[in-house]
């Protein structure tokens, strides 16, 4: 299994931290998911896919109605990404 902890965690335990993050950190961790889903093969990509799905559920759970755009806006803000 994969060395990164975005991957190698267990996916209830990764949902459970989701839920705590500040709206920051969980948009970190979709940036994050985002660029290590461009690099992934195989068994990995599908990992990756499923969590950064999870992501996204949590920002909509947060944000009704706007998709990712909240997540969008924040990524246009960030100049360093």
């Amino acid at each position: 299994m994969s060395t990164n902890p975005l991957i190698s965690e267990p996916v209830d335990d990764f949902v459970s931290r989701l839920e705590a993050m500040t709206d920051d950190e969980l948009f970190v961790i979709m940036n994050d998911l985002e660029k290590a889903s461009e690099a992934a093969k195989g068994g990995a990509a599908e990992e990756i896919l499923a969590r950064i799905a999870l992501t996204e559920s949590e920002i909509e759970r947060r944000y009704p109605g706007r998709l990712l755009a909240p997540y969008r806006d924040w990524k246009q803000r960030q100049p360093l990404l």
